[in-house]
Parts: structure tokens; C-alpha cells; sequence
């Protein structure tokens, strides 16, 4: 019967194998849950899931592939003689408080929860829409859908809206986790572990309290460790497009800057509008008064230093392939030049967008980039971070 389970889960790419299924089985058989739904979703996601960016398919799947007891009837019925009482009295008995269990008495226990359900089944011949009495949606009855009820038994809901059921994979909480979607407030982390990647090298400086501990219990006299000093010796340079299209991608943008400044103590970052000219700038308020040279630029910054391009690429062709395309003032060369000179100084230099990647075909401009920086733009998304960084770490 979890075939079509195991199908739907390759179906939408998450890479689970037969001896992972099996496996699914053999716990199953060995009765590590029985008549409780919950505990099967989180065996499940234990024994198919191998990487936590697949959770928020996974959830997916899970509530299409076992979407409860809604889908036995239609949207309008309501059936639960397939449902064993003794599942719901177990489930009960799991999840409900103390607090919550001395309110179910309030109706008389739960042989008279289940007692009243099956009743109100018997006389209520069609959908209910609010109230405290029949089994419907809203409203305060014991039975039913998104309404509230704290001794209440939901049925035919697709989530919850008051928090108070157990089906943990209607909340989707591992959402952001996923490798296709942008950057986001929850999955800042792991794009942080996608930069600690790059190398760490110091000179021996730190005192190893372990080490020393280990040592001398050893030795039996004292024996003074030392180890590398962590520090990230990576050379950070980013630059950043702002305004015109680039603001409908602000917090995206401002989590990676952020992300960027706590992990690397030598980071410098400058900005500019849809393509490098002449001039960047450091602080968007004075943009127009405070002007960095470009060139002091490629001359301050060794070769050491590894760059990231941030910008959606969205612009005239004009203003990439032609002197006097900018829309903002009159560049004596074109940005394509200023690209260029970049990618001389740092050949390994990337470029990361927040379009979304399926979009890239519809704007000449981003394979005009693309195309500069030799297939070297990335999605700014998980995955896409990842593949940078790789990029980044390469001897050129």
C-alpha cells in the first residue's frame, strides 16, 4: 500500500532508494508505530529523507499521498467508519496536555467524545458551516474543521488553524530548507555553512585547553597545547546592484549581505546601478558625490581576494555592449569593458542572481553577462550558493 508513496516521493525528486523503503517496512513490521499517524510521518521522514533541503518535499507528498479522511467522500462528507476508535483513542491519549484531557472530561470523557461523534454522523445528513453543535467548518464544535474546540476532533481540514491537531507536516516548517527556493530568514544558516567551506588557515597561536588536558593525563606533567588559530583568512570582495528592479529583491539581497559580514573579517563591498562603470560607491546616500574609481579598485585588490557579482542582470543591451548606454550618466566605455577588467584582475569572479532562474530566458541582458563571466552566474538560492562557492574555491 506505500508504493504509490515511495513512486509520488521519486516523482518529486526526492532521492529515496529501494533499501530506504524497504527499511520503511521492516520498522513498520517491527511495530515501532502502531495506529498513530504522526509517529509514522516522522519514521517515515527518518528512514527516507537523507538530507534536510528534501524535508519540505517530502511534507508535500506526505499530505497528498495520505490527505486523511477528506478524500474518502469529497469535500462535502464526512466518513470515519474506516477509522478504528481505539487509533483515535491512542492518538488522544499521546497528544493531549493534562490540561487538555481534564477538558475533554468536561464533555464526558472520551468514550462520550466518540459516543456523540458517531451520533451527530447518524443524524447529520449534509455539510455544516459554523456553530457549536453538527460536524462542519468553523464554529465551536467538538467535530469538524477550522474552528476551535479544545476537546474538538477534526475532520476533513487540510490544515490547522488554531494549532491545537498534530499534523506537523501541514506546517511545512523545513519550507526555506529546500535547495530551489531563495535565500530566506530560516536557511540564512545553511547558507552560512555553504561559506565556512572555504579554507581556514592561521599560524599556531591558540592555547588547546583539550589538547593540553589530554596531554598531561598522558605524559603525567604539564603539557602546554597549542593549535591553529580558526580565523577565516578568505579576502571578501562584493559588489552589489541597487535600485530599479534590484529593490523588488532588498531583504533576499540584505540576508546574504548580512550572512557575508558575520562570517568573513575581511570583506569589503562596493555598489553600482545594472552594470560596472567607472565609478562604484559606498554608501547609496552619497552616490553621487562620493565616487570610488573603478580602477583604484583593481589596483587596491590583490588577486587574492574572491569576488561575487551580486544583481538580477536585467537591463538594456546598450547599457552592457555600448559607450553612453548607461541611464544614469554618459560612460566613456561600455560596461562590457569594465566586466572585463574585472574578470582580468580576478578570473574566478561569479555572479549571483535573485531571479528566479526559469526567468533568465526572457532577458537578453542576463545571457549577455552570463555569457561574459563564461557561464559563471548562479541562482541565488541554496544550491546556487553552494555551486558558487565550489566555483570560488578553485586554484586558477
Amino acid at each position: 500500500m506505500f508504493i504509490p508513496f515511495f513512486l509520488e516521493l521519486k516523482a518529486a525528486r526526492v532521492p529515496v532508494s529501494l533499501r530506504e523503503y524497504l527499511s520503511l517496512l521492516e520498522g513498520l513490521e517491527a511495530g515501532l508505530v502502531d495506529y498513530d499517524v504522526e509517529g509514522f510521518y516522522y519514521l517515515a521522514r527518518a528512514a527516507l529523507v537523507k538530507d534536510e533541503r528534501h524535508i519540505d518535499r517530502f511534507d508535500q507528498v506526505f499530505a497528498h499521498v495520505f490527505k486523511g479522511i477528506e478524500a474518502l467522500g469529497g469535500p462535502d462528507a464526512v466518513d470515519v467508519a474506516n477509522i478504528p476508535e481505539e487509533w483515535l483513542r491512542r492518538l488522544a491519549e499521546k497528544h493531549l496536555t493534562e490540561e487538555e484531557k481534564k477538558l475533554v472530561e468536561a464533555l464526558g470523557g472520551f468514550e462520550k467524545l466518540m459516543e456523540t461523534l458517531k451520533q451527530r454522523l447518524e443524524e447529520q445528513k449534509g455539510r455544516h458551516q459554523g456553530g457549536s453543535k453538527w460536524i462542519g467548518t468553523g464554529g465551536t464544535s467538538p467535530f469538524g474543521a477550522y474552528g476551535y474546540n479544545p476537546e474538538g476532533v477534526r475532520i476533513g481540514q487540510h490544515e490547522s488553524r488554531n494549532r491545537r491537531a498534530v499534523k506537523v507536516w501541514d506546517k511545512r516548517e523545513f519550507r526555506n530548507f529546500d535547495d530551489a527556493v531563495e535565500l530566506g530568514t530560516r536557511n540564512i544558516k545553511i547558507a552560512l555553512k555553504r561559506l565556512r567551506r572555504w579554507v581556514r588557515v592561521g599560524a599556531e597561536e591558540e592555547f588547546d585547553l583539550p589538547g593540553t588536558i589530554h596531554a598531561t593525563a598522558e605524559h603525567g606533567y604539564l603539557d602546554v597545547q597549542t593549535r591553529p588559530e580558526r580565523r577565516n583568512a578568505v579576502k571578501l570582495l562584493m559588489f552589489f546592484d541597487v535600485g530599479g528592479s534590484m529593490d523588488d529583491h532588498i531583504k533576499t539581497v540584505e540576508e546574504l549581505f548580512s550572512a557575508a559580514r558575520a562570517e568573513f573579517r575581511q570583506l569589503e563591498y562596493f555598489y553600482f546601478h545594472n552594470c560596472l562603470y567607472e565609478g562604484v560607491w559606498k554608501d547609496n546616500r552619497r552616490r553621487h558625490a562620493e565616487v570610488i574609481p573603478t580602477f583604484d579598485l583593481l589596483h587596491k585588490y590583490g588577486p587574492d581576494y574572491k569576488v561575487i557579482v551580486v544583481g538580477d542582470a536585467a537591463m538594456s543591451p546598450y547599457e552592457i555592449a555600448h559607450p553612453g548606454g548607461s541611464v544614469e550618466h554618459w560612460n566613456p566605455e561600455a560596461g562590457a569593458v569594465w566586466l572585463g577588467r574585472l574578470l582580468q584582475q580576478w578570473p574566478n569572479a561569479v555572479w549571483l542572481n535573485p531571479e528566479s532562474e526559469k526567468n533568465w530566458g526572457y532577458t537578453h541582458s542576463i545571457a549577455m553577462i552570463r555569457d561574459i563571466f563564461g557561464g559563471r552566474m548562479f541562482p541565488l538560492t541554496l544550491a546556487g550558493l553552494e555551486s558558487a562557492t565550489k566555483q570560488l574555491s578553485r586554484k586558477h
